[in-house]
């Protein structure tokens, strides 16, 4: 929280002073806003319509939901309709690399360390971000960035489909050999974001950032 020194109209403050205060008042408040305080709005895909929330955490513009957009190499959760409206699509790696919209890309590693750490570091990030909401169990939190991280679930290449409700993985852009890349985690049962080296042919769900925040 940021606290300002005000004073009575009665009190007279020498220009220089005056300003000084100003000065720092403007500071803290730019610097409260790299430490993470979300600001919102929302995007629209032109390619179906579609239309995202958005966060800008820090200095990213990320978009609050899943990605939801229809291609080849993308499922809805056991190939139901109704579970990519609440969770958004899953996507193998190639797939997610270049599925964003114009204007936004795969989230990369450096993404993900960037909001974890304005996020307070990985053992607690998982609280922050994680929805109010979607999650089984116990696994609702706090949501304090507007980030609403779902649990959209995992599709193997034998179309089998776990954990929706339950986990929620997201790729990010480097590989990790040729059948491997790298993605992040997190579960109901705990309050990080944890990383992994994924099989490319996994169906993960994809959270775009924006290029230019």
């Amino acid at each position: 929280m940021m606290y300002i020194t005000t004073y009575p109209l009665t009190q007279r403050i020498n220009p220089m002073r005056k300003l000084l205060l100003t000065t720092a008042a403007v500071a803290a408040a730019i610097a409260g806003a790299v430490a993470g305080e979300p600001s919102f709005g929302t995007f629209t895909d032109t390619r179906d319509g579609q239309t995202y929330k958005t966060v800008k955490i820090g200095t990213q513009k990320w978009m609050a939901q899943n990605l939801n957009y229809k291609t080849d190499s993308s499922w809805c959760y056991k190939n139901s309709l109704s579970y990519c409206k609440k969770y958004g699509r899953l996507y193998d790696w190639k797939t997610a690399k270049i599925v964003c919209p114009k204007g936004w890309k795969l989230s990369s590693r450096e993404d993900w360390d960037r909001l974890v750490a304005t996020a307070d570091g990985e053992e607690i990030t998982g609280k922050k971000l994680k929805s109010k909401n979607g999650w089984d169990e116990y696994g609702n939190s706090t949501d304090n960035y507007g980030f609403s991280a779902l649990p959209g679930g995992r599709r193997y290449s034998d179309d089998s489909f776990y954990f929706a409700g339950n986990y929620g993985n997201w790729w990010t852009a480097p590989e990790n050999g040729d059948d491997g890349a790298y993605g992040r985690g997190m579960s109901y049962g705990s309050d990080d974001v944890n990383e992994g080296k994924y099989d490319k042919s996994n169906g993960f769900s994809v959270r775009c950032v924006a290029d230019r925040p």
